[in-house]
């Protein structure tokens, strides 16, 4: 007799190892976060993608209502700015290029620098990429369109590549004595096209969209930026991560790997790799929060480097005790 054919779904069951870390590419699928949506609502799966997005055009608008509107609340840019005329903020991956070219500091810069060091040191490098950087959201368009567009084709890079990039901008810094970076950085031309006028911010924004979209899957954030392998580098030993406290929960629907932009760092921590524990120590992590979002058991969250993962709960047993209306074996006897 032939076996059963087993009846339609409009998905189908998930391996248990769906997703090899090496391929993100394989999560493309159509029905991601669905899971979520019917166990969480449309608020708990999007909350903070929601606050990334606010946040990064929040952070965008204070330096543009400057020059907008004559309100000057924050002056400058993301390189170095000052707040109310009283807080100096400077990004350190700037600054080392400014000592590299061989500039002598101001004291306002350094004050700067170290300020926002400190902050990274404490929520993660990487937070820099989800939650201020204005290019983002062009590049989460590019791989959500991927996803949507079921476009699996992608070069082969390795993400090393962006800290052999970021070496190579402190050695031209070093080499000509200038900030040599921020004339093409995709960033920084967009503060000043915002300001002055795109020009060719429009064509290096479309380059890294089209980029990301046809040729090399977060090929821009993921493999090529040297912001955010500093950044990376920066918030190696950060405080706050994530973690996937619940693990013991998942049941392998993979959606974490396919809204994830690194996917490489979640295995270690969601399947115990080698005795790792639950929180996500990898460098790369932005702590951006789409595996809280999406996860529908809510197996990840916010937490402190330290953080142990949920033992599993047990059902108490009652011990089996005989009846006392049965004798036993050496009672018979």
């Amino acid at each position: 007799m032939s076996p059963a054919t087993p009846a339609p779904s409009d998905r189908q069951a998930t391996p248990a190892n769906p997703v090899h870390p090496a391929h993100p590419s394989r999560a493309a699928r159509p029905g991601i976060g669905r899971e979520a949506l019917a166990a969480k609502g449309w608020w708990r799966t999007h909350r903070l993608l929601l606050a990334r997005r606010g946040s990064q055009l929040g952070i965008l608008l204070l330096f543009l209502v400057g020059p907008w509107f004559g309100s000057w609340i924050v002056k400058g840019n993301l390189a170095s700015s000052l707040t109310l005329g009283v807080l100096p903020l400077t990004d350190p991956y700037v600054f080392l290029q400014s000592l590299l070219a061989g500039q002598r500091p101001h004291r306002a810069a350094l004050v700067g620098a170290a300020i926002v060091t400190a902050f990274y040191l404490l929520v993660g490098g990487r937070v820099y990429c989800s939650w201020v950087c204005p290019v983002n959201p062009i590049t989460d368009l590019a791989a959500w369109l991927r996803q949507r567009w079921g476009i699996r084709a992608s070069a082969r890079v390795s993400r090393r590549l962006r800290h052999a990039v970021l070496a190579m901008t402190g050695g031209v810094a070093l080499l000509t004595g200038s900030i040599a970076w921020e004339l093409v950085n995709p960033v920084s031309m967009l503060h000043r096209g915002l300001i002055f006028g795109m020009g060719a911010a429009w064509a290096v924004l479309l380059a890294v969209f089209l980029f990301d979209l046809f040729v090399l899957q977060r090929g821009w954030c993921g493999h090529l930026c040297p912001v955010g392998a500093f950044y990376g580098l920066l918030g190696r030993a950060s405080v706050l991560r994530v973690a996937a406290t619940r693990r013991q929960a998942c049941h392998d629907c993979a959606d974490c790997y396919a809204v994830c932009p690194e996917p490489l760092v979640i295995k270690p921590a969601l399947k115990a790799v080698n005795g790792a524990g639950p929180v996500i120590t990898a460098p790369e992590c932005t702590n951006c929060g789409r595996c809280i979002d999406i996860c529908s058991k809510d197996v990840f969250e916010y937490g402190s480097r330290w953080r142990r993962a949920e033992a599993p709960r047990q059902i108490p047993i009652a011990p089996l005790t005989p009846s006392p209306n049965r004798a036993t074996t050496s009672e018979r006897t």
